[in-house]
């Protein structure tokens, strides 16, 4: 049986419900009470958004024209391979596979795309930081990412002479609750802990539940120092920031300093 090392706390998890099983299972074997919260779901283009959707198309069918192409997430990879398979049976040759994070990888991995990821990194600024990306100048990219995702590596690779291309596979989308379920969540019990694991989410939470001193003053567990800078702009005021995104970053961020 597992340490109940988090027992008593009850912990806010706001990833996208199909990303949020593994967290909610370990957070129960450890003795927390997990809240499923989402905060963000995942829609991908489909057909019903034409323009869009030719446009992806048209990216994946040039696919052996780049140089590189980076998932930036784990649902760009899980999209973004569904979109490959469907017109290239076979990996096109001669192009580096780069990830943002180890989760991307791994799922990338398990749908059999090989791609390199900095290990010790969980975000554009890691990527653009290794050597691989040092000496781009006159390669092409092709970024899988989700609509209005961040513009940083995208700038970074064209300073650098590169050319780049952006293939916007789905939208996040605020989920919808009644007042009755955000107030039976949030405010009916003391919640201990708060997850977030991106700005979206951290805005959409204030957009559904409003920035009232409760919520603000509940701990906020957070995978990097930017996100942190944004909740404490936004009033929070107990941030604690996790080594990474990840489900073991998280909730190592949930246990006491020995």
């Amino acid at each position: 049986m597992a340490e109940q090392t988090l027992a008593g706390l009850r912990v806010l998890v706001t990833r996208p419900a199909h990303q949020a099983e593994g967290l909610i299972d370990t957070l129960q074997k450890q003795g927390a009470e997990p809240v499923p919260f989402p905060l963000l779901e995942i829609a991908p283009i489909d057909e019903s958004d034409r323009s869009a959707f030719n446009l992806i198309k048209a990216r994946i069918l040039d696919l052996d024209l780049y140089a590189g192409v980076i998932f930036v997430s784990p649902n760009a990879a899980r999209i973004g391979e569904q979109w490959i398979d469907a017109y290239w049976p076979q990996l096109p040759l001669g192009i580096d596979w780069l990830a943002i994070g180890a989760g991307t990888a791994a799922t990338l991995s398990q749908l059999g795309i090989p791609a390199y990821h900095v290990a010790n990194g969980f975000d554009s600024e890691a990527l653009l930081a290794d050597p691989l990306l040092a000496d781009v100048s006159e390669k092409r990219f092709l970024i899988l990412r989700g609509e209005g995702g961040r513009e940083l590596l995208a700038e970074t690779l064209k300073s650098r002479g590169a050319t780049v291309d952006y293939a916007d596979l789905y939208r996040r989308v605020c989920p919808s609750y009644s007042q009755a379920q955000i107030k039976s969540t949030i405010y009916a019990q003391r919640l201990s802990v708060i997850l977030i694991t991106s700005g979206m989410a951290l805005d959409n939470l204030l957009e559904l539940a409003g920035a009232e001193s409760d919520l603000l003053e509940t701990a906020l567990i957070v995978p990097s120092r930017r996100i942190a800078d944004l909740a404490s702009a936004r009033g929070f005021t107990r941030i604690r920031i996790a080594d990474g995104p990840d489900d073991s970053s998280m909730i190592r961020a949930l246990r006491p300093a020995d």
